[in-house]
């Protein structure tokens, strides 16, 4: 799965993010629901586009923040304007710039060389093809509970969002919806759900614990591919229909070594969370169990890889319902040197992650290899499969300064593939910003050569 708004951080686990996008203005898309993970929401509320946009102009001298999407074949830039207008509310105006559609129109401009004062006409004429507008507003109810009203693509397809997020003493309670949902499958494709609902209920992470995580999410309309192409593989998991879920996981934090000793005195790192050379684990194991009602619950009757696991599953085609429960674990290696204080090549961090998405397909599959080593057959190649989990790999090396390179990428096993054994697939590469003054947070600008998507963004508070 894509893994473009957050990066990999100790502890994560299995709790799938929204997944940054410059496809369109909104900037996110939320991950096609999957069977056991990702549930399809991400916890907590983020920085909206407009206000990292607004933040990049008046504190880094940058008026126009490019964006780049094959899926629309366009650069764009963007602008945002945010206005107080009170104490607890604002209002944001997000404007786009379609690169190639106004150089496409200077140009021809240019080649008819008419009277200079059509120029005024022809910009008019076409200025709702070379930009696109968006607005919003968000109202903090009281400390703890905020509204987000969000409307992009005004006359041009018109792509609407409504959050409301409130913090409880040890949840997140989120209520979305949208119209019409972005979401992103594992192949990077974008699927347009023309309604989706969702209510969100999650506990605030920590670093060792119980966590858990609870979800209803309901799909109306044909979903169709993002771009208006006709298509025929459109996911399961998007079908209108009514999904619940609720998860639980047990996480552990250890470190193997910690060193505090070398820092300089009086000098803050360019990152707090990123001061201590280390060497750490991370595990986590849970259980998953799902509901469906309507056209979605057909995914429980598709032959795929987790049907010769052991997994609950039932589905009744006559009532339109499924039900589906497993168990999931995940391991977490990390190692960090330095203390990202001096100017030269104070942080090297290397990170990888082990996923097993089906515990029950890798019970199966160790079981079956314990008794071929001990009748002493040859383990089938399917068996080795199922027992590999899905591993990603990130590695970050400070340049200069706060200035920083990252690459992460997913590595795929497969022993059936006699050449090619490891594969390396999806990465991601970023150089970051590192903004002292705020402790922890980061301009990114990162590029996906698979998808062929760039996007500049900020982060705050992430490893």
């Amino acid at each position: 799965m894509l893994r473009r708004i957050r990066w990999m951080v100790d502890g994560d686990g299995r709790w799938e993010l929204d997944a940054e996008t410059p496809a369109t203005m909104e900037g996110t898309a939320r991950p096609v629901p999957g069977d056991p993970l990702p549930l399809g929401l991400s916890r907590g509320p983020r920085v909206t586009r407009p206000k990292q946009l607004d933040f990049l102009h008046h504190f880094m001298a940058s008026p126009l923040v490019p964006s780049f999407s094959a899926s629309r074949d366009e650069l764009s830039v963007h602008h945002a304007h945010l206005l107080h207008l009170a104490q607890n509310w604002s209002f944001t105006i997000l404007e786009q710039i379609h690169v190639q559609k106004l150089v496409s129109v200077v140009k021809e401009k240019l080649s008819n060389r008419q009277e200079e004062a059509s120029w005024s006409n022809d910009i008019k004429k076409h200025l709702h093809d070379v930009m696109s507008l968006g607005v919003g507003t968000e109202l903090l109810i009281t400390p703890d509970t905020t509204l987000l009203l969000e409307l992009y693509d005004i006359k041009k397809g018109d792509r609407g969002k409504a959050i409301f997020h409130h913090k409880l003493p040890h949840q997140n309670l989120t209520f979305e919806a949208s119209w019409p949902g972005l979401f992103v499958d594992k192949k990077g494709v974008y699927w347009d759900v023309p309604l989706s609902l969702s209510a969100d209920l999650a506990s605030v992470g920590s670093s060792s614990g119980l966590s858990y995580h609870l979800l209803l999410q309901q799909n109306s309309g044909e979903p169709k591919k993002f771009g208006g192409d006709e298509t025929n593989d459109v996911p399961i998991a998007l079908l209108p229909g009514l999904c619940a879920k609720a998860a639980i996981s047990i996480k552990k934090s250890i470190d193997v070594w910690r060193r505090k000793e070398d820092k300089l005195k009086k000098i803050q790192p360019y990152d707090v969370f990123l001061s201590d050379s280390h060497v750490s684990f991370t595990g986590i194991v849970g259980a998953v169990a799902s509901g469906y009602l309507g056209d979605c619950s057909k995914r429980m009757s598709t032959r795929n890889e987790t049907q010769k696991s052991n997994a609950f599953r039932m589905f009744d085609e006559r009532n339109k319902f499924a039900a589906f429960a497993d168990l999931f674990a995940s391991v977490t290696f990390t190692a960090q040197y330095g203390n990202f204080q001096r100017l030269f090549l104070d942080l090297t961090r290397a990170s990888a992650r082990f996923d097993i998405s089906s515990g029950s397909l890798f019970l199966c599959g160790a079981s079956r290899l314990v008794q071929d080593f001990f009748f002493s057959r040859r383990p089938e190649l399917e068996t080795f499969c199922d027992v590999c989990p899905d591993v990603v790999v990130s590695l970050q090396q400070q340049i200069v300064g706060p200035f920083s390179f990252r690459v992460e990428s997913s590595v795929t096993i497969d022993p059936r593939r006699q050449d090619h054994f490891f594969g390396v697939d999806d990465s991601v590469f970023a150089i970051d910003w590192a903004l002292k003054v705020l402790g922890s947070a980061k301009a990114t600008a990162w590029y996906c050569p698979k998808h062929q998507e760039a996007m500049v963004q900020l982060r705050f508070f992430e490893a």
